[in-house]
C-alpha cells in the first residue's frame, strides 16, 4: 500500500541536471560518437548517436553541422592526436641504435594507439570510405616510415638518402602490419593473443618482431649494398 503523505511534510525537489558548458558539451558528443563508430562503424544514423549519448538531434547538429565535421573531429581526437611528437625526437636521437629505438617506439606507440576504438573505427573506415585510414597513413608516410627506413640503412651500413624503396616499404610494412595485427586480433575478431587477454605481454611480442626485422632485412635488401666494416677495410689493405 502507497504510503500517505503526512500534511506539512517537504516533497524532495528533483534533481536538476547539470548544465554542460559548450565545451564540455562538445567533448561529450565526441566522446559519445567514438563510442558509437567503434560499435557501429561509420555507416551509423547520427539519430541514433544523439539518442545514445542522450541529446537532441537538434543539439548534435548545432555542434556539428554535418556527419563529416563530427567524423573530421573523431579523427583528430582518436588518430592525430595522439601522434605524440616525442617519438621523431627519439627516433632522430644519434645516442641510439636502430634496434632499441624501434622497440621503444613501437612498445610506446601500441599502448598510446592499439585500443579497441582506434582500431575498430580504423578498421570500418577502411571498409567503407577510406577516409581515415588514407589521412593516417599519410601521417605515417610523412612522420614515421622515412625515418624507420633511414635508421634500418644506418644499422646495415647502407649510405643511401634516396626515398625509400617499394621493396623497402614492404619490409618495413610487414613489421609494422605485424604489430598493428595484435590489435586486431584483440579488437575485431576477439581472440586473445597468445592466452593472454590483456596486453601486459605485448612488448615481448614486440620485441620479438624487431629482432627479427632486423635479422633478416640485411640480408633481403642490403646483402650486396652494404658498406665494408672497418676490419674488411683493413684486411683488404692488407692483402
Amino acid at each position: 500500500m502507497p504510503a500517505v503523505k503526512q500534511p506539512g511534510t517537504a516533497v524532495p525537489a528533483p534533481a536538476q541536471r547539470k548544465r554542460l558548458s559548450t565545451a564540455e558539451r562538445e567533448r561529450q558528443i565526441v566522446a559519445g560518437a567514438i563510442s558509437f563508430f567503434s560499435d557501429r562503424g561509420l555507416d551509423g544514423q547520427l539519430r541514433d548517436l544523439a539518442k545514445n549519448i542522450g541529446v537532441t538531434h537538434a543539439l548534435l547538429y548545432h555542434y556539428f553541422p554535418t556527419k563529416q565535421a563530427l567524423i573530421d573531429r573523431v579523427y583528430t581526437e582518436l588518430f592525430e592526436g595522439r601522434w605524440q611528437p616525442a617519438w621523431e625526437q627519439m627516433l632522430d636521437d644519434p645516442a641510439l641504435d636502430a634496434p632499441t629505438k624501434f622497440t621503444r617506439f613501437y612498445c610506446d606507440y601500441a599502448k598510446a594507439i592499439l585500443d579497441r576504438d582506434f582500431v575498430r573505427i580504423l578498421v570500418f573506415s577502411g571498409l567503407s570510405d577510406h577516409y581515415i585510414p588514407d589521412r593516417f597513413f599519410e601521417l605515417l608516410r610523412l612522420r614515421l616510415f622515412p625515418r624507420l627506413i633511414r635508421e634500418t640503412r644506418r644499422h646495415c651500413g647502407v649510405p643511401n638518402r634516396a626515398k625509400p624503396s617499394a621493396r623497402e616499404l614492404e619490409l618495413l610494412m610487414g613489421l609494422h602490419g605485424g604489430i598493428f595485427y595484435i590489435g586486431l586480433r584483440r579488437w575485431v575478431y576477439e581472440q586473445a593473443v597468445h592466452g593472454a587477454e590483456a596486453s601486459e605481454h605485448d612488448e615481448a611480442y614486440i620485441a620479438d618482431r624487431v629482432q627479427a626485422f632486423f635479422l633478416s632485412v640485411k640480408d633481403v635488401l642490403y646483402a650486396d649494398a652494404a658498406i665494408p666494416s672497418t676490419r674488411s677495410r683493413i684486411a683488404k689493405k692488407g692483402t
